[in-house]
């Protein structure tokens, strides 16, 4: 059968917006087009509608389209038809045009429907419908043509709307032309030259973009996604020169409304592709993207996605460069469809992962880097794709469907790809959908690939973090600590803030919490070596005011680039005081155990680190076992636009809240100041139950220089320990401690050392001197007489070590209290 054309006559030639359907055999049939909006009504309706359905464009537009045409089900025997018409549909001829006008179609369908109208007799109308996406107000394209103007039977009508194929060429004169097809590639990925200048030639001589292109143009009247193009335009304008070369009265319909659906269907395409666009990489959470990009393709372009991506994409790592082979492991990461819920969840569950033969076309999909179409999964194809699934037989599901796989890539590297599948009852995928699978593939790709590279950066900076954030022990010295740490909301998360406790001799133990001003790495790593600094200093026991003053010293030598803020905490629990020192920091606060009352502690504010010649100052603050000390950083307290007391206040009064636990505390606080949103900086919070070490707990002794003070050093241990109910540890404990009281006397230059026993978690021993010098491990022979003794503390003690002071040195070494 000759193959037909659409055709309107211009505006001011006579014709109005008829649009007809040229065909050799049966001669011009009218064709009604008609919009229908997204609440159901008609926005357009032609001539060739009014002359099909008998409603005036007035009487119509802005009606029910189920009203107007012929959907399915007879009239009742006691309702009068509409004064447009009643109508039934045929049987077994497609989805009912009810189906397309109410949305339950998503995708384009054909049909036959039977109508009746006034003072005419029945008429046999073949109808194609075309689901339209994008921001626009129009949700379908109807096309209505009487079928008794072309045939009675509906098979050879339908033949007349086939496909065709030209095959033709297109060119153009433009003198830039060559240089912008040249260009072309440049903009547009995995496009060779010639492509590009059919492209370029095309936009020239259509006077419009174009969204897809192919050798195998399609004419709109087939349910697929194709439009009138360019071959059948050309053909009818040649036949119009013709014409006019002949002397023949020229065609009035050379350029007709079809032009106007061809650019309404290329609109519909670029729309469908911008709305794909805006679905996908709303963020750069790679799990939400892999669903973004699966969810944007059905059901409109495909009934079922299964996307797939490398191991290492889903990992966030790198990978070597290459192509995959047949080792290349794929995660099966989203699978999107529109068939009954479970139906593939238990053949292909999301999650898996599994290498893809050479013979399938998905490894030729993954290795040329090219979309690969199957027009219809054959029963050959389909075991064989079957054949990889073991104990689990996916042809069911897969055979007789068209299937279009298409790569995921960015920067020529194929990050995964996509199986897209249609039903076997809809149109076949075809080289255009292949060029607009491609082309949303890319798209994908690109997403895809940020959000893998933010994944992969945001895994490298938490990585540094973390290791830079200390592993606080629960338990310290006469208190307990609770830490809590959130990165901040902004896309540089990392930043300098940090928490730290150090043990220091005399049961104390320092607490610190500090912010580096500023983001990103360089943040991080000047936090890290603040840090460092901070525990080393604070290890030789400098006093706070000294502390900061020296730690202001090195950041200035660091570099002028960087502030940062830091209060420093030492706790004594034998005392019951808080020792503090500020740079610049928010005030902590104290929740009082008597009355469950908080405060804020006043302190001397003192410049950041790294401003520079400001002297600090430090305040002891008497504090009762079992108040809380809450120190925390100004991203938790700090919201923009607000005053930072209000923040401060809230704080306070979370702090007060009674909690079963210190975590159960820690988490209230954060979750009252997360409330109040906002938040963009990463937050340290550190908060320390003081509970105190009672004299009782507390044993010291004064020795001279006199290596018989060894012995009543191991004496007085033994007694001390019987006296505590720990008998069980005095003969550890006793050696031990007359190891470090013979090398303190060997090494001491004044006239005394001290011997302190604390008793709490564990049981503490320590011994001061005045000599600066730390102990190291010594290598000790058969037949040396010195060396063993701090061996022999390394093996039997749980933790030992020493530390400098400002008077000397202190080494202690700890053992585990026997289980009550």
């Amino acid at each position: 059968m000759d193959r037909g054309t659409e055709r309107e006559t211009p505006p001011g030639r006579g014709a109005g917006d008829d649009v007809v359907l040229e065909h050799t055999a049966t001669g011009r049939v009218p064709l009604a087009v008609i919009l229908v909006d997204r609440v159901g009504l008609v926005s357009h309706w032609s001539r060739g509608a009014r002359r099909l359905f008998g409603a005036t464009k007035e009487e119509a537009i802005g009606q029910p389209a189920l009203d107007l045409l012929p959907v399915s089900g007879a009239l009742p025997d006691d309702e009068e038809p509409s004064p447009y018409g009643g109508f039934t549909a045929y049987d077994g001829l497609g989805p009912d045009l009810e189906s397309s006008l109410d949305g339950r179609l998503s995708y384009p369908a054909a049909g036959r429907a039977r109508l009746t109208v006034p003072e005419r007799d029945r008429v046999d109308v073949l109808w194609w419908a075309y689901p339209l996406v994008g921001p626009g107000q129009e949700r379908l394209l109807v096309l209505a043509a009487d079928a008794g103007g072309l045939r009675q039977d509906l098979p050879e009508a339908d033949r007349a709307f086939e496909r065709i194929a030209p095959g033709f060429a297109l060119h153009t004169d433009f003198p830039g032309a060559d240089e912008l097809a040249r260009r072309l590639p440049e903009i547009l990925p995995s496009m060779s030259v010639g492509e590009s200048a059919r492209i370029v030639a095309q936009v020239l001589e259509l006077g419009y973009p174009v969204l897809e292109f192919s050798q195998n143009e399609q004419v709109p009247v087939t349910p697929d996604w194709g439009v009138a193009r360019r071959a059948e335009r050309k053909a009818r304008r040649e036949r119009a020169a013709l014409a006019a070369a002949e002397g023949l009265p020229l065609p009035q319909d050379v350029v007709d409304e079809g032009e106007d659906l061809e650019y309404a269907a290329v609109r519909e395409r670029l729309e469908f592709l911008n709305e794909v666009s805006g679905r996908i990489g709303t963020s750069l959470d790679l799990a939400q993207t892999i669903i973004e990009v699966s969810k944007a393709v059905v059901p409109k372009f495909t009934d079922v996605a299964g996307t797939y991506l490398r191991e290492q994409v889903v990992a966030g790592e790198g990978f070597p460069d290459g192509v995959p082979d047949t080792t290349t492991m794929w995660h099966r990461v989203a699978l999107e469809h529109t068939d009954e819920p479970g139906r593939w969840d238990d053949v292909v569950p999301v999650g898996e992962a599994m290498p893809f033969p050479a013979h399938t076309p998905f490894f030729q999909c993954m290795t040329s880097g090219e979309p690969v179409l199957v027009p219809r999964i054959s029963e050959q194809m389909g075991h064989m794709i079957a054949s990889q699934f073991e104990k689990r037989d996916i042809r069911p599901l897969i055979t007789g469907r068209s299937m279009l796989v298409v790569p995921l890539k960015a920067r020529n590297v194929v990050l995964g790809f996509m199986i897209l599948l249609r039903h076997p009852e809809r149109v076949e995928f075809n080289d255009m959908d292949r060029v607009t699978g491609a082309e949303l593939a890319a798209r994908a790709g690109l997403v895809l690939d940020n959000a893998r590279m933010y994944t992969y950066q945001e895994s490298v900076a938490e990585t540094l973090q973390d290791s830079m954030l200390p592993h606080i022990p629960p338990r310290m010295a006469g208190c307990d600590i609770a830490t809590r740490y959130l990165p901040g909301t902004l896309l540089g998360r990392v930043g300098g803030d940090w928490f730290d406790s150090v043990k220091l001799p005399g049961a104390r133990t320092a607490l610190v919490v500090g912010d580096v001003m500023g983001h990103g790495l360089n943040s991080a790593a000047m936090m890290g070596q603040l840090r460092t600094a901070v525990q080393t200093m604070a290890a030789m026991d400098l006093p706070p005011a000294q502390l900061l003053r020296n730690l202001d010293d090195l950041a200035q030598r660091l570099g002028d680039s960087y502030l940062a803020t830091c209060l420093y905490v030492v706790y004594d629990p034998i005392a019951s005081e808080l020792h503090i020192a500020n740079a610049g920091h928010i005030p902590p606060v104290i929740v009082r155990a008597g009355d469950g009352r908080s405060e804020l502690l006043d302190l001397p504010t003192g410049a950041p680190i790294g401003v520079g010649g400001v002297p600090f100052e430090a305040v002891r603050v008497r504090v009762a076992p079992g108040d809380r000390l809450v120190m925390c950083t100004d991203g938790l307290v700090e919201v923009r636009g607000e005053d930072i007391g209000v923040g401060l206040a809230a704080l306070s009064e979370s702090a007060a809240h009674p909690a079963a636990s210190m975590d159960d505390a820690c988490d209230t606080i954060i979750r009252t100041l997360n409330i109040r949103g906002g938040r963009k900086d990463d937050v340290a919070l550190l908060m320390a139950r003081l509970n105190g070490i009672e004299p009782d707990d507390v044993a010291e002794w004064r020795l001279s220089l006199d290596p018989v003070e060894a012995g009543r050093a191991r004496a007085a241990v033994r007694e001390q320990l019987h006296e505590w109910g720990l008998a069980q540890l005095a003969d550890n404990a006793a050696l031990l401690a007359g190891e470090l009281v013979t090398n303190a006397v060997r090494h001491s230059h004044g006239r005394r050392i001290a011997l302190r026993l604390i008793r709490g978690d564990t049981l503490l021993c320590e011994v001061d001197d005045d000599d600066p010098t730390l102990p190291s491990l010594l290598g000790a022979g058969p037949d040396d007489e010195f060396g063993r003794g701090l061996h022999l503390v390394g093996v039997l003690a749980r933790e030992w070590g020493a530390s400098r002071t400002t008077t000397g040195k202190t080494v202690w070494f700890e053992l585990t209290l026997p289980r009550r």
